[in-house]
């Protein structure tokens, strides 16, 4: 007879392994984005440039890995189509916010926000964030832009 922490040991890691398939079956999927690249971004009446963007699938999976992250780094990630994009935060060496948007044109919504998420340096055991909603891009920043500037779900940012 199986005892119920050994149950429990089974069940979490099951989830561990079906939530990393759901990232990388997503960063298999998608294609290069092939639109206007935005460069810049305004919230709260504040602008700022972006200091990276991804826009191949290479570029998305490389995303801020071993970069060196400042208070003003800013990262977008933009994608061919609307989806439940996931995120995981593997080699990635601060803490950083996480910021989905549903645009269109200029105009965008933030769906879902992730807060101060952790590095993580174990693949095995890294957290996979996946938005309630779909987005065409995401924007990452040092944990702590997000409250700093008002961000929350349902904030109007715009792309330029």
């Amino acid at each position: 007879m199986v005892s119920l922490s050994k149950l429990v040991a089974i069940a979490a890691a099951a989830l561990v392994i079906l939530a990393s398939y759901e990232f990388y079956v997503m960063q298999a999927q998608q294609g290069d984005f092939t639109g206007s690249v935005p460069s810049a971004f305004t919230v709260d009446g504040k602008t700022y440039t972006f200091t990276y963007s991804a826009t191949t699938p290479a570029e998305r999976q490389t995303g801020l890995m071993n970069k060196m992250i400042t208070d003003a780094t800013t990262m977008l990630f933009a994608f061919p189509s609307f989806g439940r994009w996931s995120f995981w935060m593997y080699d990635t060496n601060s803490s950083l916010d996480m910021v989905w948007l549903n645009a269109t044109g200029a105009s965008a919504r933030v769906v879902f926000v992730v807060t101060s998420a952790p590095p993580c340096y174990d693949s095995a055991a890294c957290a996979v964030y996946t938005p309630p909603s779909p987005a065409n891009f995401v924007i990452e920043a040092k944990a702590g832009f997000a409250a700093a500037n008002g961000v929350a779900v349902g904030s109007a940012v715009t792309l330029s």
